[in-house]
């Protein structure tokens, strides 16, 4: 999913641009007073906008760029979203009016900032998952902030990993709220079936090997391992394999992962493993911009 002009999905474009116009508006309110009262309306500058942490998967350079737009600045990536940058590399040259690059600022580091944040993180789960084995996905969740979920869930693509799902119309997923509602994993599959279409994917939550067994053969297509400890998860899956149901399900880890147990994690084979804090707990990483 890109944000380009030249998408072939214009209503995409104009909504994603949309939403840029209104971080935009929240900070500038009615105007930027500092600049209106220190700085000549006729000076131009120009800027870059720099690294400050010591390695990062950069993200968002072309939101920003969209930002300096709107705002009427001509603005040059010097490197590539989903590059890795060190610190001290300038990752954007700006040139325009000096007020309007001033009001572009901030909103475009916001994004920058977080974006990157959530790439650099994604990175390093993938990482260490793919140290066990290239096939295992590590994907995000829906835990994002309001009316970020677009960039946070292209942040964690950038980064090497998977959005997933992104909104519930996407897929069917039964977790245990459903479940604690219909009573019955059995009932909720069969229902689930019955109502969408053949070809949309039906993904159940399940809490030990007995519930997995179940919805296996109800005809789930994923089974979600939720909160499950790395031994748990081994028990199933090892499970599953001599049942020979394996190869018949994709199976997702869930819940308790973070970066000191993703490897016991990826170790027990799964085909995806969420993470929710990639989103929800992600620390934005230090951009700033310096005009000449």
């Amino acid at each position: 999913m890109t944000f380009k002009k030249k998408s072939k999905d214009l209503n995409q474009y104009f909504s994603l641009r949309d939403s840029l116009v209104r971080f935009l508006r929240e900070d500038i309110g009615k105007g930027d007073l500092t600049s209106e009262y220190v700085i000549d309306e006729s000076l131009k500058s120009s800027s870059f906008i720099v690294c400050k942490s010591e390695v990062v998967v950069v993200a968002g350079l072309e939101e920003a760029q969209t930002i300096f737009e709107i705002c009427n600045c001509d603005s040059n990536p010097l490197v590539k979203d989903g590059d890795i940058v060190r610190k001290g590399r300038k990752v954007m040259k700006i040139e325009g009016n000096t007020r309007s690059i001033l009001k572009a600022e901030r909103t475009a580091l916001n994004l920058i900032m977080r974006m990157s944040g959530i790439a650099t993180d994604t990175k390093k789960f993938v990482d260490i998952a793919r140290s066990i084995s290239n096939d295992i996905k590590i994907t995000g969740t829906r835990k994002t902030a309001p009316g970020l979920r677009f960039f946070d869930k292209k942040s964690i693509v950038l980064g090497g990993g998977f959005a997933h799902r992104n909104s519930l119309h996407e897929m069917i997923l039964i977790k245990d709220n459903h479940l604690a509602v219909t009573k019955s994993i059995r009932r909720s599959i069969s229902m689930a079936k019955q109502k969408s279409s053949k070809n949309m994917i039906i993904e159940c939550e399940v809490s030990d090997t007995k519930s997995s067994l179940e919805a296996i053969e109800n005809g789930a297509d994923i089974i979600m391992l939720d909160n499950f400890s790395p031994q748990e998860a081994l028990k199933t899956i090892l499970y599953l394999k001599k049942a020979g149901l394996r190869k018949k399900i994709l199976i997702e880890i869930s819940g308790r992962v973070n970066l000191s147990n993703i490897k016991e994690y990826a170790s027990t084979l799964p085909d995806m493993i969420s993470v929710g804090s990639l989103t929800h707990s992600s620390k934005s990483v230090d951009f700033s911009l310096e005009i000449n």
